[in-house]
């Protein structure tokens, strides 16, 4: 053998201690119950590829406590569980919980399926647990790497700062070096340059143009003749909303009736510097098409990546026979989880410029001669609106009302109205107090009668009970949620149980599966159930109910028809 290679050998029998030794059997039999519970069905279907990662997670996460666990009764000199033949017995547990794990693994199909059925999607293929379990073994393994990696860097350090330091003042010195180590790696270094890529790639794909794309040729369109905002400055999700929504003579087919072309204005991020800026300029071109002329007038919060509802819009404009103006400005590149992490006070900046420019305005005009007004947000949109509605600021001159759909959970007014909801009404469609302020509706619409009286303002919020993004809690690791308690939404399936921690980790999951569920699901709006929405924002009580189930059915087929166009692009 040459001295080189020797010398390699013992390099590594030195230095790679973290894939050295056997597992820990009270880490492998907490790992392998979060393993069994992750298993079991949440609110939305998931993949191969996510049960595959949860699962493996899961697994980690048990593993991870389980080796603390006998940390501590080491350190405290506890003594060891069972004697004897009870101690043998306990030797093959690891071994029996494993086994067990993988026959739950070929058991897990009939359990997605229940999700799926309830979606409408058809069974998962044979394949599903043998590709799940893989990359279940995948994950835990790189996690397991990881965690060995740690404890390699603690006792190193550890090990050198003995020489000079008392035994636990080392030991917590060589923890503390390796806590800094890895969370410098994994937030400084490896999640900074994600964003930074992400909001990178974000950004080329805003500022593409497609070559059939052209800019609008009427003068009461933003990006055309004389517009404020040139076509370029929209961005993306700016320029398909410009040009997306039907025209007067699609609403006309829909409807049966004479219909206006709605107007829409949207500035994008790259049309001006700051907020602010954007929001001035949204108000002039605003005022530029007409918008204070129509007769309702709405202010939209977009998403994160600037993207606003087709299905919230359109529902919108066809109900109104196009007599509506809607504005929204962008104040990111990133989608709104990342939007989240990232500037999570500059969704909430963009949004309040934005109202207060155009409220302020608006409230200057002969109360005969303005438009009504209203608010809608969609998810982080929904949340930023809210914030920008400030009832102290408005309350000689309140707005008409607000149609806030998918609400995330850290939305503080939805928040503080459902915890105050009316005992006995559940979590996914609460009644609030008499119900003359503050609505909830699914699809199955609203517990209260569409008739009943309302108040000076009108506030919907349109929510479904499969959707994480909104019933996501922390506490949700330590106790059982709201939602799970009395019936069921219809949108969730019976067999959904809760598991201390796991529950929390497959909510978590499900918040960025949420909005790649079918239509009617999840994070997935349908028109008809925007259609019931705002028809009780908007006072639309009278309206025929077989004319409205007809633009339901329209309008969701129209919607369909979109996004497979758009699924069979790309």
């Amino acid at each position: 053998m040459t001295a080189p290679l020797a010398r390699t050998q013992r390099w590594l029998r030195r230095w790679a201690v973290p894939w050295r030794g056997p597992l820990c059997r009270t880490g492998e039999v907490i790992g392998a119950l979060c393993f069994m519970a992750s298993l079991t069905p949440s609110l939305v279907p998931r993949g191969y590829i996510a049960q595959g990662l949860l699962s493996g997670f899961c697994f980690g996460v048990g593993y991870l406590l389980g080796v603390a666990l006998s940390a501590a009764w080491r350190v405290l000199q506890l003594p060891e569980a069972g004697q004897g033949r009870l101690h043998r017995w306990l030797r093959w547990l690891p071994a029996v919980c494993l086994a067990i794990c993988a026959m739950l693994v070929w058991w897990v199909r009939p359990w997605q399926d229940a999700v799926r059925a309830v979606t409408g999607l058809a069974p998962m293929e044979q394949s599903y647990s043998l590709r799940l379990l893989l990359i279940a073994l995948l994950t835990f393994a790189a996690l397991l790497a990881i965690g060995r990696a740690f404890l390699w860097v603690a006792r190193r350090v550890g090990a050198a700062a003995r020489r000079r330091l008392p035994a636990p003042v080392a030991g917590l010195l060589g923890v503390g070096v390796a806590v800094v180590l890895f969370v410098f790696l994994a937030n400084g270094v490896l999640l900074r340059g994600a964003l930074h890529l992400a909001d990178a790639s974000f950004r080329q794909a805003d500022a593409l143009i497609p070559p059939e794309q052209q800019p609008p040729t009427t003068l009461n369109s933003t990006g055309g003749p004389g517009s404020w905002v040139s076509w370029e400055q929209m961005g993306r999700a700016g320029r398909d909303y410009a040009s997306s929504g039907p025209g007067a003579e699609e609403i006309t087919a829909l409807t049966g009736k004479p219909a206006l072309r709605p107007l829409r204005v949207y500035v994008g991020l790259p049309a001006a510097d700051t907020a602010a800026a954007r929001a001035r300029l949204a108000l002039r071109e605003l005022q530029r098409q007409g918008g204070f002329e129509r007769s309702v007038l709405v202010v939209i919060t977009p998403t994160g990546t600037g993207w606003v509802d087709p299905a919230a819009v359109d529902s919108l404009e066809v109900l109104l026979r196009g007599d509506v103006a809607s504005v929204a400005v962008q104040y990111s590149y990133l989608s709104s989880p990342l939007s989240l992490l990232v500037e999570p006070e500059y969704g909430q900046e963009s949004a309040q410029a934005l109202f207060a420019e155009v409220y302020g305005y608006w409230r200057t005009l002969p109360e005969q001669r303005r438009p009504r007004l209203f608010v809608h947000g969609l998810s982080l949109g929904a949340m930023n609106s809210e914030r920008s509605v400030n009832l102290f600021d408005m309350i000689d001159t309140p707005i008409d009302g607000a149609l806030w759909s998918g609400p995330p959970f850290a939305t503080r007014y939805w928040r503080q109205v459902t915890d105050a909801r009316v005992p006995g009404t559940p979590e996914w469609r609460p009644v609030f107090r008499d119900s003359r302020s503050v609505r909830f509706m699914n699809q199955q619409g609203s517990p209260v009668p569409l008739t009943a009286p309302w108040g000076r303002m009108r506030v919907v919020y349109l929510q479904y009970g499969s959707d994480a993004i909104t019933f996501f809690r922390p506490e949700d690791a330590w106790r059982a949620p709201d939602w799970m308690e009395g019936p069921r939404a219809p949108d969730v399936a019976g067999a959904v149980r809760w598991y201390p921690l796991v529950s929390m980790l497959q909510l978590a999951l499900d918040m960025l599966l949420a909005d790649r569920t079918p239509m009617g699901y999840g994070h997935v709006f349908a028109p008809a159930h925007y259609v019931l929405g705002w028809q009780s924002v908007l006072g639309l009580e009278d309206m025929d109910a077989d004319t409205v189930a007809q633009l339901q059915r329209r309008l969701d087929a129209r919607r369909l028809a979109q996004i497979d166009q758009a699924r069979g692009g790309g």
